[in-house]
């Protein structure tokens, strides 16, 4: 993950808009919410796998990018490797600046 990628998934996070954590990311997922899919790279089959199928399930993209140590230092938060942006705009410019790795 780039460090612009962070830095917005930091704001993203100072904002309120995204959710951490599998039961926050379930949630929002389910309610609708969800923009974008971030699952860290050495996630657990088992999570990515999840994650992946309710995305599809609900037609939110995903991305696979970053570790779980560059994810949780960017949101400030530890050990997290599923994050879900909800709202639309921070969820464009990220998808765009990850897409750019």
């Amino acid at each position: 993950m780039n460090k612009r990628a962070a830095s917005l998934l930091g704001l993203c996070m100072k904002a309120g808009r995204l959710a951490v954590g599998e039961y926050s990311c379930e949630k929002a997922l389910r309610a609708g919410n969800a923009k974008l899919v971030i699952i860290a790279e050495d996630a657990s089959d088992n999570t990515r796998k999840k994650f992946t199928n309710k995305a599809f399930y609900y037609k939110v993209p995903v991305v696979s990018n970053g570790g779980r140590d560059e994810i949780s230092k960017a949101i400030g938060r530890d050990n997290r490797v599923v994050v879900v942006v909800t709202d639309s705009g921070f969820a464009g410019s990220l998808r765009e600046l990850l897409a750019e790795e």
